[in-house]
């Protein structure tokens, strides 16, 4: 696989599995991030599985839209990625990894751009983001701060 367009570390005091819990669930996952606002289980789905899909709910600002990720890697305590796509074509790819560090974990969030060239253009007028890497990396900054901070008061 490529390097990923934007990704971030954080160390988090807690537990491989708590962690992990907080990532794999896309409720809990939206209480975290910056643009990601919440999910519906698609095709029976109810809890995050390699192969499970959802509907994700994006804002920004007055923006909204939505896509559909399919989960990819749900490996506790250590992976969790789904890839994302909207109007049948390939969006992204977002990846958490967890490994042991200290009294704890190093969580990684990355992400992979896989939108053709023709649709940025399109999708920076839909979410009003025109360059995505700079934006996806601050964004990733503020998730694993709030990962962080509700793993450690748990």
């Amino acid at each position: 696989m490529t390097e990923p367009n934007a990704s971030a570390s954080i160390d988090v005091a807690a537990p491989p599995l708590q962690v992990y819990a907080l990532v794999s669930d896309p409720s809990a996952l939206a209480d975290c991030a910056e643009e990601y606002d919440g999910h519906q289980w698609l095709g029976g789905a109810t809890a995050p599985a390699k192969g499970a899909r959802f509907r994700g709910r994006n804002r920004l600002g007055a923006r909204r839209w939505s896509t559909v990720s399919t989960i990819t890697d749900a490996d506790e305590g250590r992976r969790f990625a789904f890839d994302v796509s909207s109007i049948g074509l390939s969006i992204s790819r977002w990846q958490y990894d967890i490994e042991p560090a200290g009294d704890g974990v190093r969580l990684t969030e990355s992400t992979w751009d896989r939108r053709p060239g023709w649709l940025r253009a399109i999708t920076g007028l839909v979410t009003g983001v025109r360059h995505r890497d700079p934006h996806n990396r601050a964004n990733i900054e503020t998730t694993l701060r709030r990962i962080k901070d509700t793993a450690e008061r748990a």
